[in-house]
Order: C-alpha cells, then structure tokens, then sequence
C-alpha cells in the first residue's frame, strides 16, 4: 500500500496517500498490539480496529480505480489480498468469540496458538 501511495498525484500527497499510509500502519499494528494483550476482549477489540482499517483501505483503493490513479485491473488485485486478509481476522475474531464462550476468560501466561494454514499468506512459487 505504501507503494501505491507513492505512486498518487502530488495534490495527493497530505490527502489520500496519507489515509493508504496510516491505515495500512494501522492495520498491522493493531493486529501486533493485540496479539501481546493476554485476554481475549483486549485481542478482539484490536482485531475489530484492524479489520476498520483494512476495510479503509479497500475503499481507498475503490477511490484510486475511480479516479484512475491506479488501473482497474491492479486495483482490483488488491482488494483481492484485502479480501483474503480479511477472511483471516474474522478466523481470528471467530476464535476470540469462541474465548468468551468458555471458562478461560481471565488472563493467560501465553498468548494464542496459531495454525501455519491460518496464517499462510505468501504466494505459491
């Protein structure tokens, strides 16, 4: 995403290019800050943050195709990956869901486990 904001017009460069910034940071720390908190309802609201922010910047790239700063085409892979991103914060806010349902709703000495399936978001060579 910080490519594409590179890649908008100057007149772009304290509007849209700073919002595709600030919510991609966005995004990754808030995933970062609440994998460190130990209970489940800290985990989930950063996970709920995170997942405003990726819709953020799905909907900046909606402006992007509009206003032709980036072609359609590149614009809508993107929001593919968005997508596929997504899919894996509600697996994640699913799991959290499930936390409350149970016993362990107190604070834990280690965080979650994770499923390398869950998190596989590297291309196929």
């Amino acid at each position: 995403m910080y490519r594409v904001a590179r890649c908008l017009p100057d007149f772009e460069k304290y509007g849209l290019a700073s919002e595709v910034r600030r919510a991609a940071v966005s995004l990754t720390n808030n995933i970062a800050e609440g994998h460190e908190r130990y209970h489940w309802l800290d985990q989930f609201q950063f996970m709920l943050q995170s997942r405003g922010s990726l819709e953020e910047l799905i909907d900046d790239l909606n402006v992007c195709a509009d206003e032709n700063y980036l072609p359609v085409t590149e614009a809508a892979g993107l929001k593919t990956e968005g997508w596929r991103v997504r899919q894996l914060l509600d697996g994640y806010i699913r799991y959290l869901r499930s936390r409350k349902a149970g016993d362990d709703l107190k604070l834990r000495d280690d965080p979650p486990g994770f499923s390398n399936d869950d998190l596989d978001l590297l291309p196929d060579d």
